[in-house]
């Protein structure tokens, strides 16, 4: 029997994971931060670490064959929170992480927390670890948030396109991978929805299925900071905010792949489709 070990499942790609697993009838501890937020799910034995907790990590871990590793918050410290997990991911013995990555992910990406993905990416390869790389384009899910209280979406992504795909679909793959981790060693998927939006598109199919005008402004980088000088945020939150549109500007998450339905067995969902279906 594989011990698979779940980090994430009380946010939304790793909560959908854990209950897909359970629904199956797997297996699985769920490492979590606060054992009171845990999901109860049928055969689950709940462990408390966090990534920077070294000790209680590798304590955590022992046992693990695959490890699920949803990747930290957006943090000033997120790689060295990966550096000290992972490592307690070697003294524990774990075999096989699979870690949720960015589509573009390399260490001078345009997208400021992808060189965070890019050097995560690269501890896994010296650590000595089996490791599968799920590569996520942006989330389809969060681009209706990015609209403000005039349902307007603003940024400097011009006429950039970009392959977001759902959560949902994120879950189904991975899932997929841990029900099956040895047919899914050292690779390198990127996952992406079905089509390649710009803004304006985004914008058009929300008026269509919200019923409410949406529109995209495109925004110099000079108006991005502008925009966003009154939230208090440290300067790197708020070139990663920026740098989201400005990947999208860049054309490298444009491309569409078909790496969910060939794992999963079936195609990703639309904007439209996911957003006629979420509550």
């Amino acid at each position: 029997m594989t011990t698979l070990t779940i980090t994430g499942s009380t946010g939304e790609v790793g909560g959908r994971v854990a209950h897909a697993l359970a629904a199956d009838g797997v297996a699985q501890r769920l490492l979590v931060r606060s054992a009171s937020r845990a999901p109860d799910l049928p055969n689950t034995d709940v462990r408390v670490a966090g990534y920077a907790d070294h000790d209680a990590a590798v304590e955590a871990l022992r046992g693990t064959d695959v490890l699920f590793m949803v990747s930290a918050g957006e943090s000033a410290d997120r790689v060295e929170q990966h550096r000290c997990f992972i490592d307690a991911a070697v003294r524990a013995n774990v075999e096989h992480v699979v870690y949720t990555s960015f589509a573009a992910a390399a260490d001078d990406a345009t997208f400021t927390l992808g060189r965070d993905h890019w050097a995560t990416e690269e501890l896994l390869r010296e650590s000595g670890l089996a490791f599968t790389l799920l590569r996520d384009n942006f989330y389809l899910d969060v681009f209706e948030l990015f609209a403000d209280r005039d349902r307007v979406i603003r940024g400097p992504a011009g006429d950039g396109r970009v392959a977001a795909v759902a959560r949902a679909d994120v879950a189904r793959v991975a899932a997929a991978v841990l029900r099956e981790p040895a047919a899914h060693r050292n690779v390198t998927y990127t996952l992406t929805g079905p089509q390649a939006l710009t803004l304006d598109q985004i914008a058009t199919t929300l008026t269509e299925v919200r019923g409410e005008p949406y529109r995209y402004v495109d925004e110099t980088l000079g108006q991005a900071r502008e925009s966003r000088s009154s939230y208090g945020a440290p300067d790197w939150q708020v070139e990663a905010w920026i740098s989201t549109y400005t990947s999208i500007a860049s054309g490298v998450l444009a491309a569409v792949t078909d790496d969910v339905e060939r794992v999963t067995g079936t195609a990703p969902i639309t904007l439209e489709q996911l957003l006629r279906t979420a509550p």
